[in-house]
């Protein structure tokens, strides 16, 4: 199946949306897909996918990207979607990008085919911006 630049589009946004719904996306993945999550690892296939969102999904309540704010490269079969973000962990704190430390991302996917067979995720997962002492530029804030 030959996808267009804004099918592909259109699939990379349906996931982040689906994702802030609450709502099943794994159907959006292709069965050996493989994912990316820092401090998680690389997850391949939909088995891990599953563990990884369930691992990941637990430690948060809600999450909400800005979708207005959206910056996207796209070429070939690879989408490059940055953007911003705001939520609740599952034990109450707070996190929004330019407010805490969290909150910015940015995620890779490669898609063809209809579905999602890479996507690699870039962001501090420190939502409770706790691993501030290693940072000098921090002190202070």
């Amino acid at each position: 199946m030959t996808m267009t630049a804004e099918q592909r589009k259109s699939l990379a946004l349906e996931y982040i949306k689906r994702l802030d719904r609450g709502e099943d996306f794994i159907d959006l993945f292709d069965e050996h897909a493989e994912l990316y999550f820092p401090k998680w690892g690389v997850a391949h296939g939909i088995g891990e996918i599953r563990q990884l969102f369930t691992d990941v999904g637990s430690i948060l309540a809600s999450i909400k990207h800005h979708y207005d704010d959206f910056n996207y490269v796209i070429q070939d079969d690879v989408v490059v979607v940055e953007g911003t973000s705001e939520g609740r962990t599952a034990d109450g704190v707070e996190w929004r990008a330019d407010v805490t430390h969290a909150g910015r991302w940015c995620d890779v996917f490669k898609i063809h085919d209809g579905k999602i067979h890479r996507l690699y995720i870039y962001l501090d997962p420190d939502y409770w911006s706790r691993d501030t002492q290693r940072y000098p530029w921090l002190k202070g804030k």
